[in-house]
C-alpha cells in the first residue's frame, strides 16, 4: 500500500496539482491537512472518478483534514477522544481526522501551530499533542498511521538555521518533548530514515530556491506499521512551480 499525507494549503486552489499527483505517484491513501473549506465545497468529482472515497471535516477557511482513500474508507472518526478545543466560545477545530484504509487506521493531522512561546495557542498546541497522545495509546495493538503537518522539528537539523529559529515555536523543548513522548510509547518515525530533506519552505524570500527549510511533515507507525514500511520518499517537485502549497507531499510505501 502506498500512503501519503500532503499539507495543500487549500484543496480548492489545488485539486488539479492533487488529482495528478494521486495518479502519477500511484497512491492508494492521501491525509490533505489544511483543506481550508467546508466538505460541501470541496470539488472532489474528479477523485472519486478515479476511485477514491473521501472523509473530511472543514468549519471555515481555515484548518480542515481529509482521506482520500481507494482501498476503503471505513470506521471514520472526526477529532479523537479527548481532543480539545480553541476560541470562544471554546470549539473543536477540524484538525484530525481518521479512518480504517486497507487495514491500516490512518489519521490525517494538522497539529495546531502554536504562534509564539508565550501565546495561548501555544498552550492549546501542548494541550493538543497531549491529549493525541493519551487517545493514541490504545492505537498501538493495531496498523496504525499518524500522518500530517506536526509543526514540530524533532532535530536541530530538521530546521536551516537552527540559531534563526532558537526563540521560535516548532523547536522549543516542551514541543520536542511532546513529539518525542509519541516515539516513547512506542510508535515510530518511519519516514527520516529514507526520506532525509526539508518539507516545508515558506513563500518568503525565495525560501524553497534556496532550500532553507524545515522538515515537519511526519508519518509515525504503530511497531506493526513500522515493521512494514519499505521506503519513502518526499515530492519536491510539488512544491516547485506557480501556485504550490509551501508544503511538499511525504510518501510511504508499506508491504502487504
Amino acid at each position: 500500500m502506498r500512503l501519503a499525507t500532503w499539507n495543500v494549503n487549500s484543496l480548492r486552489s489545488r485539486i488539479e496539482r492533487v488529482e495528478a499527483f494521486v495518479q502519477r505517484h500511484d497512491v492508494d491513501v492521501l491525509a490533505l491537512q489544511e483543506t481550508k473549506a467546508r466538505e460541501e465545497q470541496l470539488p472532489l468529482l474528479g477523485l472519486q472518478s478515479l476511485g477514491y472515497e473521501v472523509a473530511s471535516v472543514g468549519y471555515s477557511q481555515w484548518n480542515g483534514v481529509a482521506l482520500l482513500s481507494r482501498v476503503g474508507l471505513e470506521d471514520v472518526q472526526v477529532g479523537f477522544e479527548g481532543m480539545p478545543g480553541y476560541g470562544d466560545p471554546l470549539a473543536p477545530e477540524a484538525r484530525a481526522i481518521g479512518a480504517v484504509c486497507g487495514g491500516v487506521r490512518v489519521w490525517s493531522l494538522y497539529v495546531p501551530n502554536g504562534r509564539k512561546p508565550d501565546d495561548p495557542h501555544y498552550v492549546y498546541k501542548l494541550d493538543w499533542l497531549a491529549r493525541l497522545r493519551e487517545a493514541s495509546r490504545s492505537w498501538l495493538g493495531e496498523d496504525t498511521a499518524l500522518v500530517g503537518d506536526w509543526n514540530i522539528a524533532p532535530l536541530d537539523s530538521d530546521v536551516f538555521d537552527i540559531e534563526q529559529f532558537r526563540r521560535s515555536t516548532h523547536v522549543t523543548p516542551p514541543e520536542r518533548a511532546a513529539f518525542q513522548g509519541f516515539l516513547d510509547d512506542g510508535y515510530a518515525e518511519v519516514t527520516r530514515e529514507h526520506a532525509p530533506g526539508y518539507t516545508y519552505w515558506d513563500y518568503y524570500r525565495q525560501r524553497f530556491e534556496r532550500d532553507r527549510g524545515l522538515k515537519i511533515d511526519f508519518v509515525l507507525g504503530s511497531p506493526g506499521l513500522a515493521a512494514r514500511t519499505t521506503g519513502a520518499f518526499i515530492d519536491r517537485d510539488e512544491r516547485a512551480g506557480t501556485g504550490a502549497s509551501d508544503h511538499a507531499p511525504v510518501v510511504v510505501d508499506l508491504a502487504d
